[in-house]
């Protein structure tokens, strides 16, 4: 059996017997030269990094384009590393699934060293400080997803962390939220020489460059006003010149490992397919499954320099401007996947769908993202040049989603649903009030959408049956507004959904000021009528 370790891969001939491509450099090598020269720094050390970015940065090694690895950095679920990274000598199995069914096997060695920023590991967040210090470092990506951005609650108070962060956290120890971790790691820089370094957001939302720039801000300036940092650095950070926030859009569909890819490494003669789920809740194992389609766009902007990234184009890496990256991520994030990708798995968990590929076949749930694609996004979307974004729908709802080989889920998909509406149904909305030759009120589809999210949030399937949610920061306090809304009573509705829909921090605008929240709620007390409602209203809704 092909063991995932150090010494496992020194075996080259038992991993070719098993149709598994091995990295063309020196592991061990590149470890050393992930140490001493560190120059790319990931935070976020999930399954989309290690399926996706870590395997860019292997292209670039195998080409000999690249000496110096990526180090992994744990902000927040230390687990990881415990469980997946050491035991496996931070080494990863990617395993591309195409639809024809063939499975493209590489052993991913492009993480050179892996560290946690955890009060509990001094030793490595010390390491972690002398990279930061390091003037060969020249940027840090993210995959932290959106939640690890935010560092304000639902009303829009500060956390009780991130308080104590801003009391305690310049003064040297290490801070308790991942955003003050990121600004405790760049003061380190600051006071050690300044030098220049780009964090590059790789997150799956608009603007992602802002959002980490005005946390990281946000921390820092209260640093200052505390006298646990000097002005010198808040005025460091804010200048473009020598650390950069670019923006970035991702697109790669990177689901849950699976127990079927599982069962098929070992029948091939892969040892390491333990599947592990963390007290965190994440989903992670060995190995990586995910599409092969996939794309990353970025603003060039590297006031230290970068790795070659704009020699990956044929792996789907582009470097443009910042208008060309908010046109595509507009593109995607908006319209042509991510809102299709919501609905879907609002409606999927209601109807007790567990694929998404199987999704594609029921006709109500594929006319409705078929409307909310080519009907009620293409509207608004602006051709960004590099990706015509007809052609890019059209590969997601005819090839992407119904791949029956990625077994991706409504489930894993709903995970924190509440920081998503802003930017995959909030936009449009936005737009169609703003835009006089558009009608906000010829809107139907994204509507019934958002009812459907308010209809989920009952923690109830068709069946009126209970189902369990996916995990969502502002779970509980969503659902406190519905606790006296029954199923089966829509007169029991009466103005629960006014808090959600009214809320200018989920969904970006106040959905009644925009003109659609009576629409939501009658949707949405159609759906509470009794069993079977959800099917009958999007079938009458969309079908008819």
């Amino acid at each position: 059996m092909a063991k995932l370790t150090k010494e496992g891969i020194r075996d080259k001939k038992q991993w070719e017997q098993i149709g598994i491509k091995l990295p063309n450099f020196d592991f061990d090598a590149l470890c050393e030269q992930t140490k001493e020269h560190p120059r790319w720094a990931h935070v976020g050390p999930g399954n989309i990094f290690r399926g996706f970015v870590a395997a860019l940065a292997q292209k670039l090694l195998d080409e000999g384009k690249m000496k110096s690895g990526i180090t992994a950095v744990s902000t927040f679920d230390h687990q990881i590393l415990d469980m997946i990274y050491n035991p496996y000598d931070n080494l990863a199995l990617q395993v591309l699934m195409h639809a024809d069914g063939q499975l493209d096997k590489t052993v991913i060695a492009s993480i050179g060293d892996s560290l946690r920023a955890d009060a509990a590991a001094p030793e490595e967040w010390d390491r972690l400080k002398k990279i930061f210090a390091n003037p060969e470092l020249q940027m840090v990506s993210f995959t932290i997803t959106e939640k690890g951005y935010h560092i304000k609650g639902m009303n829009g108070e500060f956390y009780p962390a991130v308080l104590d962060d801003f009391k305690n956290g310049a003064l040297g120890g290490v801070p308790n939220n991942g955003m003050s971790i990121i600004a405790a790691l760049l003061l380190e820089r600051f006071r050690t020489g300044a030098h220049p370094i780009a964090m590059v957001s790789m997150d799956n939302f608009s603007h992602n460059g802002d959002k980490l720039f005005d946390s990281v801000r946000t921390v820092s300036e209260k640093w200052v006003e505390n006298g646990t940092a000097p002005q010198a650095f808040l005025d460091y950070i804010k200048d473009p010149s020598r650390v950069s926030f670019p923006w970035s859009m991702i697109d790669k569909i990177t689901p849950r490992p699976d127990a079927t890819v599982s069962k098929e490494l070992e029948k091939a003669g892969f040892e390491s397919t333990k599947l592990v789920v963390t007290d965190k809740n994440t989903y992670i194992a060995p190995f990586v499954n995910a599409e092969a389609p996939q794309y990353l766009v970025i603003e060039d902007n590297f006031p230290n320099g970068r790795p070659p990234l704009d020699q990956l184009k044929e792996a789907g890496v582009y470097l443009v401007d910042r208008k060309t990256v908010d046109l595509v991520e507009r593109m995607k994030v908006c319209t042509c996947l991510n809102p299709l990708h919501t609905a879907m798995c609002i409606f999927g968990c209601l109807l007790g769908y567990t694929s998404i590929a199987a999704e594609t076949k029921d006709p109500a749930i594929a006319e409705l993202i078929r409307k909310i694609g080519y009907v009620e996004g293409m509207p608004v979307v602006a051709d960004p040049g590099i990706l015509n974004p007809a052609d890019f729908l059209k590969e997601v709802i005819e090839d992407r989603l119904p791949n029956p080989f990625i077994p991706d889920t409504p489930q894993r998909i709903a995970t924190d649903t509440s920081q998503k509406m802003p930017i995959r149904f909030g936009e449009t909305i936005r737009l169609y009030g703003e835009r006089a030759d558009l009608d906000v009120q010829s809107l139907h589809c994204i509507p019934l959408a958002i009812a459907a999210w308010c209809r989920y949030l009952m923690g109830l399937d068709d069946n009126g049956e209970t189902m369990q949610l996916s995990p969502d920061p502002l779970m509980d306090q969503l659902q406190s507004y519905l606790k006296d809304v029954q199923f089966g009573k829509p007169e029991t509705t009466g103005d629960a959904l006014h808090p959600i829909l009214s809320n200018t921090r989920i969904f970006g605008l106040d959905l009644y000021k925009a003109g659609l929240g009576t629409r939501i709620e009658t949707y949405f007390k159609k759906m509470i009528a009794g069993k079977g409602a959800v099917r009958k209203t999007i079938d009458e809704e969309v079908l008819d």
